[in-house]
């Protein structure tokens, strides 16, 4: 599947928002991209670029492709409740996603590659599906050969930011999908209503 593998540092100034992380580059750089960047004047965005740009947005931030993306949208247009909240909990539900909340991996990216590579299991089996969706009460896991694995342990050591809809047990090495997560407790900046917008039109 394609992902995007190019300067993360660039897609962070297009949205004008360290949408990795913490990024020295885009603290020293937090205009747009180009040669013209920080003195170009940009025209007035049109509501309907404003919305795409929020898409793009979260895309580029889960790390998730125009078509999985439509249809963790339908799927979330369907259930009960506020359809843009139940969005951004669906998609902290993927697989790939608790593996980076749970400090597995220092980044969604690299989630995603543990996951591919067999590296997690979900309830005692192999998952290597990176969008598999979590349920309440699912146990998540790092296989029992790969918690000698040098980049697991590092990340998990350097990791500090734990969400109370997660419960992580270090010594094992094992944690619990307790529930999805409210909206405040999502840190992302992301505003969901105008993806809503978007795909109502």
């Amino acid at each position: 599947m394609a992902r995007y593998i190019g300067p993360k540092t660039k897609i962070a100034r297009k949205f004008k928002d360290a949408i990795y992380g913490p990024d020295k580059s885009f603290e020293k750089k937090n205009y747009p991209p180009g040669q013209h960047g920080q003195t170009k004047k940009r025209k007035k965005q049109s509501e309907y670029g404003v919305q795409l740009q929020e898409k793009q947005k979260a895309k580029f931030t889960y790390g998730i492709l125009e078509k999985q993306f439509k249809i963790t949208f339908e799927k979330a247009s369907r259930k009960k409740g506020i359809t843009g909240e139940v969005l951004l909990q669906l998609i902290e539900a993927r697989l790939d996603n608790v593996v980076y909340r749970f400090g597995i991996s220092p980044s969604r990216s690299g989630a995603r590659q543990l996951v591919s590579h067999g590296h997690i299991e979900v309830n005692g089996k192999v998952v290597n599906i990176p969008s598999y969706s979590l349920v309440a009460n699912d146990i998540v896991s790092v296989r029992e050969k790969s918690k000698s694995l040098e980049v697991i342990n590092e990340a998990l050591e350097r990791h500090t930011n734990r969400f109370n809809w997660l419960e992580w047990d270090q010594e094992k090495m094992t944690g619990k999908f307790m529930s999805y997560p409210e909206r405040d407790q999502i840190p992302e900046n992301i505003n969901e209503q105008l993806i809503v917008e978007l795909y109502s039109k």
